[in-house]
């Protein structure tokens, strides 16, 4: 996911172009601190830099906002403060709901961006509701986009002449430049303002021909004696699990039994500690990696390819920006884990290691991939060093290693981008890999390479991007023995060349449309033996309209090749979404087309609709449901269908407490007599049920305390859903900073 403040900018950072030169502002520093409730009644806001926010920038093309806000700062020796007024011409419509971390984007917000470091290359956004609710995002070396969390703290307060909001924000919290004297900041500052439509309020005008966005911010320049003190976080955390499983499944007791059940505690500690504001050190030993919401379930029928799923672990997060051509959800279960990072003027730098218990690979192939869970420890270790050259283009190589027992996966690569305009880029990336796969892997995979084997892997990619007219295209070439084990490649053996173009008009409110884009391209592919494989064209339409709507139409038409037989396919996909009020969003999607049957290698008509609501009620109810349904006909005859929906209900007693339920339900039904030579053994249906029921007491993202209850239930066709699992767990989180 993009960072918050990229994507508003409409286009991605990078440019060397000419740019007006900005004075930079000068920061007070304040010797007070501030209590932070939300009323700006200290001192510190009568002596502190005031900036308009005034600038429409989307739907708008900077056009005078609609309402007035204004931004207010300063800095004392550890903490940098912000503020904002926002003015309201009816208060009784701001969008505002009580709710936790990071959840606050569907109402309306106001938000800082800083480039602490002034390159253009990351940053941090942080974010507040008119309740004060945070959402904070990380960019660069600073963090993995949205899912970055930051110790910071905040108040808002709703009035009768609108709200305001007070942010203090640690500088141990930050990454920073290491100078003597003045720093200067880049900076940004957004309200986001919904009414009939969505308006994005800027603190200066923007540029939508200019690609870099940072590179157009205001500066800010002071912060002289700023320090993060020791700049030390220790966070440990204790957790205590008790669960028990049907021993004979379905008839069987569960087991242990209740006298028998011992309770599993674990206590593990993550530590952070930034040695200088360019270095910081990073390290885990038993490390609490488990996750409190689980994965939201995914149908998986007729599916070619591995899924990918989110990361949502902090140890991850901090500083993900130094680690690209890096899934850290390959490692599954670390011992104990390790990493630094630098950044020092043009150069940035990570290296990362990690002791695993399990070993997950995705064995990657040219027309499917499958899962191969490994009982043994294994090493993963990666590295990254990356050059900044001129304002946006950069130059960067990296090596990946993963050992274990008689398996091995090692990648070295390195990548070049280079912007010659403010709207024309070219980039190019190259990699080579060796791997050893151990003897499960061999019986279990027909077909993969004995001993070592390597294979290499390259892309060239081009384009012209402006607020009107964009271009682009790419060739890729991976061979069949190319295996990245601890990215994300799910699939390898083949030759990739695409080719399109889209354009894109933009108006203000007032209208039945405020953005339309139309677009295509052309895809040609082929495996590595010269057979092709898919070629065809896309067409895309998007719009954006009253009500906060938007509504997407793709359409595909082409050939594929699967198992060494051509098909002629289509797909039709229609998605969209409005806001009919601040309580209601409504989504649904529909995908119809002629697509393949993978298991039975031929063509079939598929069917998916997923509608979807989020229903807020008061200040701290909020409720979504989701359900999807697939279903795959082959002359007539239904091949299979599936049911998947999601039920979630969080009641929000205050900014830190609240109780969560989550339901998840899953149903697959076959025609087993359709798949009687590909799935001999498949079962007529297949259910699964999980439910969670949490309580949540945060004080910030690490200070915490959860206690739940979770259950998991399955059938098929002889048996009705039965509980198979079921799990008490608590656990304990700490922060502690120094």
């Amino acid at each position: 996911m993009a960072v918050l403040l990229v994507s508003l900018a409409g286009a991605a950072p990078a440019s060397v172009g000419e740019r007006p030169v900005k004075t930079p502002v000068r920061v007070p520093r304040v010797e007070n601190s501030i209590r932070v409730d939300g009323r700006l009644e200290e001192p510190v806001w009568e002596r502190a830099l005031v900036m308009a926010v005034d600038n429409e920038v989307r739907p708008g093309d900077n056009v005078p906002a609609p309402v007035h806000t204004d931004m207010l700062l300063a800095y004392s020796e550890t903490h940098f403060y912000v503020a904002f007024r926002a003015e309201d011409p009816d208060p009784s419509r701001i969008y505002a709901h009580l709710c936790d971390h990071d959840e606050m984007w569907d109402d309306e917000w106001v938000v800082i961006g800083i480039d602490t470091y002034n390159d253009q290359r990351g940053g941090y956004e942080f974010a507040c509701n008119p309740l004060g609710i945070q959402g904070d995002t990380a960019s660069g070396i600073h963090g993995d986009g949205n899912t970055w969390d930051g110790i910071w703290d905040s108040a808002g307060r709703i009035f009768d002449w609108g709200y305001s909001v007070e942010m203090a924000i640690p500088f141990s919290t930050l990454r920073f430049q290491r100078v003597s004297g003045d720093q200067v900041w880049g900076v940004d500052a957004v309200r986001s303002y919904p009414r009939e439509v969505r308006h994005h309020i800027s603190l200066y005008p923007r540029d939508r021909d200019d690609n870099c966005y940072r590179c157009q911010m205001d500066k800010l320049v002071g912060f002289q004696g700023a320090t993060p003190g020791r700049n030390l976080e220790i966070d440990p955390t204790v957790s205590v699990v008790a669960s028990q499983f049907r021993e004979d499944f379905p008839t069987g007791d569960f087991y242990p039994k209740p006298e028998n059940l011992q309770p599993e505690s674990e206590f593990g500690v993550t530590a952070r500690w930034g040695v200088t504001p360019n270095i910081t050190l990073a390290g885990a030993v038993n490390p609490d990696f488990s996750q409190v919401e689980a994965d939201a379930f995914q149908l998986d029928v007729n599916r070619q390819f591995a899924l990918w799923y989110e990361e949502k672990r902090p140890f991850f997060l901090e500083s993900a920006g130094a680690f690209d051509n890096f899934y850290s959800r390959s490692i599954a279960s670390p011992i104990w884990a390790g990493k630094v990072t630098a950044k020092a003027g043009d150069n940035t730098f990570g290296a990362l290691v990690a002791r695993d218990e399990l070993t997950n690979l995705i064995v990657s192939g040219s027309q499917s991939s499958g899962y191969a869970p490994l009982d043994m420890e294994s090493t993963a270790a990666t590295l990254r060093y990356a050059r900044d050259i001129g304002d946006m283009s950069n130059v960067s190589t990296y090596f990946n290693s993963r050992e274990g027992g008689d398996y091995h996966n090692r990648v070295a690569g390195a990548e070049l981008e280079v912007w010659f305009t403010e709207n024309a880029n070219l980039s190019l990336e190259g990699s080579t890999s060796l791997t050893q796969y151990p003897g499960a892997v061999l019986s279990a995979y027909e077909g993969q390479p004995e001993g070592d084997f390597s294979g290499g892997a390259y892309e060239i990619s081009a384009g012209h991007y402006t607020s009107g007219l964009d271009v682009y295209a790419n060739y890729s070439d991976v061979d069949d023995d190319f295996r990245t084990d601890l990215d994300f490649m799910p699939r390898v053996g083949y030759r990739h060349a695409e080719a399109g173009a889209g354009h894109t008009w933009q108006r203000g409110a007032g209208s039945w449309w405020t953005m339309f884009n139309v677009g295509g391209c052309y895809t040609h592919e082929e495996l590595q033996n010269g057979t092709k494989y898919t070629r065809g064209a896309n067409i895309w339409v998007n719009h954006e309209g009253p009500s906060q709507s938007f509504a997407d139409l793709n359409g595909w038409a082409g050939k594929k090749v699967f198992a060494g037989e051509e098909f002629d396919t289509w797909e039709l996909d229609l998605g969209a979404g409005f806001w009919p009020s601040s309580s209601l969003f409504t989504f649904a999607s529909l995908s119809y087309g002629e697509e393949v049957d993978y298991d039975n290698v031929r063509t079939g008509r598929e069917l998916i609709v997923s509608p979807s609501i989020e229903l807020k009620l008061g200040r701290g109810l909020s409720t979504e449901m989701a359900y999807e349904f697939e279903r795959f006909t082959v002359e007539g005859d239904e091949l299979y269908h599936a049911h998947l929906s999601r039920l979630k209900a969080v009641y929000q007693f205050s900014r830190r407490l609240f109780v969560r339920g989550i339901l998840q339900h899953s149903r697959e039904v076959y025609n087993t007599a359709l798949y009687a030579d590909s799935r001999p053994d498949l079962e007529e249906n297949e259910s699964y049920l999980s439910s969670q029921v949490l309580l949540s007491y945060k004080l910030n993202p690490q200070t915490v305390f959860f206690l739940g209850y979770s259950d998991s239930h399955r059938g098929d066709q002889d048996i009705d859903l039965t509980q198979s699992g079921r799990t008490v767990f608590a656990k304990i989180g700490y922060a502690w900073v120094l």
